[in-house]
């Protein structure tokens, strides 16, 4: 039997409801307001005593004052006030400088410096094509003065930076090269900035990625382009010592590579989670590792760990840098900027790696002058690069087929017995026992069987 609700007790009903809404609502109102009211108490108070320490200064300070040098400083203060460790103040100058650098240009001569054991700059790279490419400065090359500023260890940076300046002008280097000085006169332009390159070692590709800028993803699907022409049937991504760079780059880098899902999300300080970046459905089938270690951060680290989540590559190296926040570049009215931690981000399955870092399947270290040295290391002197192509090669065995495979063991059984030594003196360096290592590789073996039948189904959908 149905029952009727009388008029009245809707209507009662209709009001109690509102009543609590216009309460609820309220009580909210009343706490925004209230917190509003204390942060414009905090400021007064702030602008209060930066009042007052104005005019005492202004009033008894015997020095001059550099207004410039003095606002330059009170807004740094106030960014290192945040207690955020990324937090920075960038001047225009600087913040011209930054923006510059996330497009993946740079005006420059072309030369990647180091210091020379003398004080004096050491060539270590010209990037090709750059203007002291076509000047004839080679690596190896010693720099002893810039313009009319003679290196030393003291002033190696202010030389270093002498370098950079605008388009079209000149710099004169006098470069040490075979026991005779030259004067260089070179002139300033934009450089492109390689990123991303690529050679194939023992059929395995090997990508070294040094940071993500606006260029890299175009550099990256060039050197994957080579890699899969010169015939690789692996890929290794080498992102040792990158510290990162922007998410779009990224984020685009991992959508050549992951299946459809998503790529990276964002927390905010709400708790709000939203998904930046999302991948579509093809994906690069290959049998991959990473390369990482301490100096791999940020979006290096996303990259990395996205790869782990999508079992798409094995890790090998070392635990990373540990930084999972965003920051973002807010412009001022005067050219300045300030940059500033607005939210961590997220790899697409795992949690959240700030303050702790992405842990590798195999881990094995160098010795910290080698690390320096990464990217031009033989293999035969790189632990880590030899550990990847071990490990792909093995994925590349299982996927050519089981009678091919066993033939592979056999005939590299001799070379892992003459490896013995070897394998000895990174273990007694701090590297974990060959039983563990070995129930690692077992364990990346299995997992890996099912990946290879996924990969020959899906061989059709594979984005180069």
């Amino acid at each position: 039997m149905n029952k009727k609700i009388s008029l009245g007790v809707a209507l009662t009903i209709a009001i109690m409801f509102s009543t609590v809404t216009f309460i609820m609502t309220m009580i909210y109102a009343q706490s925004d307001f209230n917190g509003k009211v204390y942060d414009l108490q905090q400021r007064e108070k702030m602008y209060q005593k930066l009042s007052e320490v104005d005019t005492r200064v202004r009033k008894d300070f015997y020095g001059s004052i550099d207004e410039e040098i003095l606002k330059d400083n009170i807004i740094r203060g106030y960014i290192n006030g945040l207690g955020d460790k990324y937090a920075m103040y960038l001047t225009a100058e600087q913040h011209a400088q930054a923006m510059g650098g996330f497009d993946g240009q740079m005006v420059d001569i072309g030369i990647t410096p180091e210091p020379d054991l003398s004080g004096y700059i050491k060539v270590a790279k010209v990037k090709p094509d750059s203007p002291a490419f076509i000047s004839g400065i080679e690596a190896g090359d010693i720099i002893t003065k810039v313009d009319d500023l003679a290196v030393n260890v003291d002033n190696y940076d202010s030389a270093v930076d002498a370098f950079k300046g605008e388009p079209g002008t000149d710099v004169i280097l006098t470069v040490r090269h075979g026991g005779s000085e030259k004067n260089h006169t070179i002139t300033r332009r934009r450089v492109e900035i390689i990123t991303a390159d690529s050679y194939v070692a023992e059929g395995v590709g090997v990508i070294r990625i040094t940071e993500f800028n606006d260029n890299t993803p175009a550099q990256f699907k060039n050197a994957l382009d080579n890699c899969i022409a010169q015939g690789a049937k692996g890929i290794i991504f080498d992102v040792r010592n990158n510290p990162g760079g922007t998410l779009e780059s990224v984020a685009e880098i991992l959508d050549m590579i992951l299946p459809q899902g998503p790529i990276v999300s964002s927390t905010d300080k709400e708790g709000k989670t939203t998904i930046l970046y999302e991948s579509d459905s093809s994906e690069l089938i290959f049998p991959m590792a990473c390369l990482i270690n301490g100096k791999s951060a940020s979006s290096a680290e996303l990259f990395a760990q996205a790869l782990k989540d999508y079992q798409k590559a094995k890790l090998v190296g070392t635990q990373t840098f540990g930084k999972g926040s965003m920051q973002k570049i807010f412009p001022l009215s005067d050219g300045s900027a300030l940059d500033i931690t607005v939210a961590l981000y997220n790899p697409p399955i795992s949690p959240n790696f700030d303050g702790v870092g992405v842990k590798p399947d195999f881990e094995i270290k160098l010795a910290p002058d080698l690390e320096e040295d990464i990217g031009t290391l033989d293999i035969s002197a790189d632990a880590q690069l030899k550990k990847a192509l071990e490990v792909v090669k093995s994925g590349i065995r299982r996927d050519e087929g089981p009678d091919l495979e066993e033939t592979s063991k056999a005939s590299s059984e001799g070379e892992e017995e003459s490896e013995g030594s070897d394998v000895s003196q990174e273990e007694s360096s701090g590297e974990e026992g060959s039983s563990e290592t070995s129930e690692e590789s077992t364990e990346e073996e299995n997992s890996s069987e099912g990946s290879s039948e996924t990969s020959k189904n899906e061989e059709s959908s594979q984005k180069k």
